[in-house]
């Protein structure tokens, strides 16, 4: 199952997006939830936000002390990439909009 969690919708500070990713991960352990998609959008100037940022760097660190198995950019969100390859293979019950539509805007994050 594909979890999405939507900060644009109420435009929170980087500190309550990223406590708010935090919390939706340790509710996904506990669901048995195989990913999440954060939706974040990529800043007004095209160069990421500030919440992409921190998002990414909060992500890094999950990652290497095996919190999550892995996270990639909605760049990378296609049926071309081994990332998403792998998780379509765990979890064939996930489809999304989003699939395939190059959309920086996003972050799925695979957890364990």
């Amino acid at each position: 199952m594909l979890k999405v969690v939507n900060l644009k919708e109420f435009s929170p500070t980087v500190d309550i997006a990223i406590a708010s990713v935090q919390i939706a991960i340790e509710n996904a352990w506990r669901e048995g939830v195989s990913a999440i998609k954060v939706l974040h959008g990529y800043g007004s100037h095209g160069r990421g936000g500030a919440i992409l940022v921190e998002l990414r760097k909060m992500l890094r660190q999950y990652k290497k002390q095996g919190k999550i198995y892995d996270y990639f950019g909605g760049e990378s969100w296609d049926v071309f990439n081994k990332k998403t390859l792998y998780l379509l293979n765990k979890d064939k019950s996930i489809t999304d909009e989003d699939l395939n539509k190059v959309n920086p805007g996003i972050t799925i994050i695979v957890l364990n």
